[in-house]
C-alpha cells in the first residue's frame, strides 16, 4: 500500500511517515499544497493523509484539483477541529476528518477502513490469492497450503507488490522505488537479497515454485504449469 502525506509541520509528518513506514507501508511526503497535489495527481496512493493549512495552496484547494481528476481517498487533518471546519472538508470531498491532536493508532484504523471501504467498491482487493499462497492485505497474514508465514515488514512489502501484480514482470528498479523509495543507482543487491529471503519462505520447502526470476528483466509471482521449459526463466 502506498500512501501520500501532505503535512508541512516536520514533526508531524516524521512521526506518521516512521510509524506507517514501520508499518509497512509506503509512504512519500510532500511539505507545501503545490507539491502534494503534484504528487496525488502523478502518482496512484491508496490514502492520502492531506492537512489543512499549507503553504503554496491550502488543503481545501488540493483537494478541489485532486477530485477534478481521481477519486483517492483522502483524510484531513487540522488543528481546527469545529464542527463547520469538518463539514466543510467533507462536502469538499474528504473521505475522512481527523482533529489535530490525534492518536497515531486512530489514524491508521482510518486509513485502513478507507481501504476497505475503497476495495470493497471495486473487488476483493485485500486478498490475493497465487495457487495455494494467499495474501492478506488487511490483516497483514501470508500463508501457504494453509500454513502461516512468517515475514518481516519489508518481506511482506515486496510480496504483497508481487501478488498485486502476478503475472507481471517487475524489473529491480521498479522494486526497489516501490519497496525502498529508493532510486536505484547503490546498493543493487539489496533486492536480489530481499528476493533470496522471501524466496527462502515462499517457495524453497514447496515443490510448486511460484516466484520466478526472468533473466535479464526481473522476477514474477505466478503459477506455471510446467516449470524450467521457458527460456531465459528460472
Amino acid at each position: 500500500m502506498r500512501l501520500l502525506i501532505v503535512e508541512d509541520e516536520e514533526k508531524t509528518s516524521s512521526y506518521v511517515h516512521r510509524g506507517l513506514t514501520e508499518l509497512g507501508y509506503i509512504v512519500d511526503v510532500a511539505t507545501n499544497g503545490i507539491d502534494g497535489l503534484h504528487y496525488a495527481l502523478e502518482w496512484e496512493y491508496d490514502v492520502v493523509i492531506l492537512d489543512v493549512m499549507l503553504p503554496g495552496k491550502d488543503g481545501y484547494d488540493v483537494l478541489q484539483g485532486l477530485r477534478l481528476h481521481k477519486k483517492t481517498p483522502v483524510i484531513m487533518l487540522s488543528a481546527r477541529g469545529t464542527v463547520d471546519d469538518r463539514i466543510r472538508g467533507l462536502r469538499e470531498g474528504a473521505d475522512d476528518y481527523l482533529g489535530k491532536p490525534f492518536s497515531f493508532a486512530e489514524l491508521v484504523a482510518r486509513v485502513q477502513a478507507l481501504i476497505r471501504r475503497r476495495a470493497g467498491d471495486t473487488a476483493d482487493l485485500t486478498h490475493l490469492r497465487i495457487d495455494d499462497l494467499e495474501v492478506d492485505l488487511q490483516a497483514r497474514k501470508v500463508t501457504r497450503g494453509g500454513l502461516r508465514l512468517d515475514l518481516t515488514a519489508k518481506e511482506f512489502c515486496l510480496l504483497s507488490l508481487l501478488a498485486r501484480h502476478q503475472g507481471e514482470i517487475l524489473s529491480k528498479l521498479m522494486i526497489a522505488e516501490q519497496v525502498w523509495d529508493m532510486n536505484f543507482d547503490s546498493d543493487a543487491n539489496v533486492v536480489e537479497v530481499a528476493i533470496k529471503r522471501v524466496r527462502a519462505k515462499v517457495d524453497a520447502p514447496y515443490p510448486h515454485k511460484l516466484l520466478h526470476t526472468v533473466r535479464g528483466m526481473g522476477y514474477v509471482l505466478e503459477s506455471r504449469e510446467e516449470h524450467g521449459r521457458q527460456s531465459g526463466t528460472s
